[in-house]
């Protein structure tokens, strides 16, 4: 098992920053991948960014050049770092673990909600 805390989220007005962590405890040695996706109202859960334990990353293309993600190897810790903020940003974030071997499984926090006012 893996657990994820995440924190960070917040109130920000639009073109604001925000960094958003998450620590993982447990079996890290069985991920493979930990990033963020993000909920909002009415909306599907959508991949924000993920990074590889290669440091391989991937990002949403409406974040492309605002967000970045890194990874804490020492403190198993994941950062997004969110900049130029914008009001469709707000949503509610969730960290996510992934493993790749199977049987595959994918692991969740609790979410923090992040919003950016106009």
């Amino acid at each position: 098992q893996v657990q994820l805390v995440e924190s960070g989220g917040g109130l920000v007005q639009t073109g604001g920053s925000l960094r958003l962590s998450c620590a993982a405890s447990g079996s890290i040695f069985t991920i493979n991948a930990m990033g963020w996706y993000r909920q909002a109202p009415g909306k599907q859960r959508e991949l924000v960014a993920d990074i590889t334990t290669r440091g391989s990353t991937n990002y949403a293309d409406s974040v492309k050049g605002r967000f970045t993600i890194s990874r804490d190897h020492a403190e198993n810790t994941v950062y997004l770092q969110m900049n130029s903020l914008k009001p469709e940003d707000t949503a509610v974030y969730y960290c996510n673990a992934k493993r790749f071997l199977i049987p595959t499984h994918d692991y969740w926090g609790q979410g923090t909600q992040v919003t950016v006012s106009s």
